[in-house]
């Protein structure tokens, strides 16, 4: 089977969806050497490309928002108290081992 270059191209949503995921993954590099930096120096470094990271992820989930392509809904109260009560009883759990 043959691709075109239509079967290749991504859309909007897929593209801000690559983008944004690109961007968490950065965030998530850049937060690991942040805490291994051996120097202030290197350390600052990695924390003002942190934070620009963290800008630019931003931007692309409003963007994502204000098309539509995501709709993130508030957490309910109860929907806190169950997440909560599960990471208590983790944490007693680990603490017993």
């Amino acid at each position: 089977m043959k691709l075109t270059k239509m079967d290749c191209t991504l859309n909007e949503k897929d593209t801000l969806t690559d983008m944004l995921d690109a961007e968490k993954h950065l965030m998530s590099l850049y937060t690991t050497a942040l805490y291994e930096g051996s120097t202030k120096t290197v350390r600052k470094n990695f924390s003002e490309n942190l934070l620009g990271v963290a800008e630019n992820q931003y931007c692309i989930f409003n963007q994502m928002r204000s098309r539509g392509y995501c709709d993130p809904q508030p957490a309910n109260k109860s929907m806190i108290d169950t997440a909560t009560d599960t990471y208590k009883k983790q944490k007693k759990s680990l603490k017993a081992n």
